[in-house]
């Protein structure tokens, strides 16, 4: 349970600091990217926060800076190609929404962490990987799937996703137009189904209300960073980011699990 009051000895709640300092870097990357909110602000709070407060946090931030990103970065909308993706994230919500009050978190975290370092060096270095072209709106569909399972256990919705449009060589406003779009889909249901089912609580808003503003500004100056990048740049970056998550993933779960 959340505790927002300070000691009579602490200047600042160390919870609210956390909290602060997750949501400014997170909204920082999700502004840039168009997704990685969850990973990155789960890669500070995971050390000292509850898990199933920490997915909250994490849902409804990604949440708030999509809706920032829609109004701000505007890159098309195309129905077709979404709709597979959607579908599929729709099918992988419920069962990621079971499976977060009984998750082994640590175990989830170092794959999570293992699948992101070991997979995007590889894309990031490699000097031409062939584009996937097989599998059709099947295998966006299994994406999208993988999406919705994922940001169902902490607003990890973009990952899979974005690996996959990069693996299928999409343009970069294309790419940034499916994981924007997909994104918001799957958190706004998310969420709701977090509030539907209790795991977002009436005593968690004190700390909603703190993220809010946190991450405005860096959401803003992330999105106005990624209007003057190229697609390699841009590429790179993504990349580059959530590899960086997939380290701090792994740096907080691989203790718990040697010491089991």
């Amino acid at each position: 349970m959340p505790q927002c009051r300070r000691s009579r000895h602490d200047p600042v709640d160390p919870l609210i600091v956390t909290v602060i300092l997750g949501a400014v870097l997170a909204g920082f990357v999700q502004g840039l990217s168009g997704f990685g909110f969850g990973l990155t602000a789960m890669s500070i709070w995971a050390w000292t926060l509850d898990p199933q407060l920490a997915a909250a946090l994490a849902v409804f931030g990604a949440l708030t800076g999509q809706l920032i990103a829609a109004a701000t970065v505007r890159r098309g909308f195309d129905f077709q190609r979404l709709l597979p993706f959607v579908l599929g994230g729709l099918a992988g919500i419920p069962l990621g929404i079971y499976i977060l009050p009984r998750l082994d978190v640590p175990l989830f975290k170092g794959l999570l962490g293992l699948l992101l370092v070991v997979m995007c060096p590889l894309m990031m270095f490699s000097a031409r990987l062939p584009r996937i072209t097989r599998g059709g709106r099947g295998a966006d569909a299994l994406a999208g799937a993988a999406g919705g399972f994922m940001g169902a256990l902490g607003g990890f919705t973009g990952v899979v996703p974005t690996l996959w449009c990069a693996l299928r060589d999409f343009e970069k406003d294309v790419q940034r137009a499916v994981i924007q779009n997909f994104n918001l889909a799957m958190l706004l249901v998310t969420f709701v189904t977090y509030l539907a089912t209790g795991i977002a609580r009436r005593d968690m808003i004190p700390l909603f209300a703190i993220i809010a503003p946190a991450m405005l500004i860096p959401s803003l100056l992330g999105a106005r960073l990624y209007a003057g990048i190229s697609p390699a740049v841009f590429r790179a970056i993504v990349l580059g980011l959530l590899t960086l998550s997939g380290v701090a993933l792994l740096a907080a779960a691989l203790p718990v699990l040697i010491r089991r």
